[in-house]
């Protein structure tokens, strides 16, 4: 009798726990979305320019603390899906909650021939601690070329 009713409360209790383990997912889940850091960047436009092609980008720093000065390693793919070139793009400082427009002339690029651009790292972020920038980067692109972080 003693061993029935041990079993019983055990059930229950593991029965009440397992109620409450979806309450406390959901909030696991629904905590990040609100403190969420972001550094969003969005390829915005490209043009054809006299020296090659005119990139335009849109960057916000919604992290805790301004941006000093902020680079950016990129990847240009071609229409062969072939790495064109990699090159770093200075996007000076970035403050907290304002968006900045950045352009760069690429010298010898065809807009046309831009199939993907890829951003590889970010060697120069002063200001966050180490890594904050690449961990909250965000990427998208207003065009049909796919911009990944």
């Amino acid at each position: 009798m003693l061993t029935k009713t041990i079993l019983a409360v055990a059930a229950g209790g593991l029965f009440a726990m397992a109620s409450c383990v979806p309450a406390f997912a959901e909030d696991a889940v629904a905590a990040p979305a609100t403190d969420a850091q972001k550094l969003n960047v969005e390829l915005n436009a490209l043009a054809p320019s006299q020296k090659g092609c005119m990139m335009t980008f849109v960057a916000e720093n919604d992290l805790a603390m301004p941006i000093s000065k902020i680079s950016f390693e990129l990847a240009f793919f071609n229409d062969k899906n072939a790495v064109d070139r990699v090159t770093v793009l200075d996007f000076r400082d970035l403050p907290i909650g304002k968006k900045r427009v950045r352009q760069f002339d690429m010298p010898g690029v065809r807009c046309e021939s831009v199939s993907r651009i890829i951003v590889n790292d970010t060697p120069v972020c002063d200001g966050p601690v180490a890594g904050a920038c690449k961990a909250a980067l965000t990427t998208r692109s207003q065009l049909s070329v796919p911009f990944e972080g």
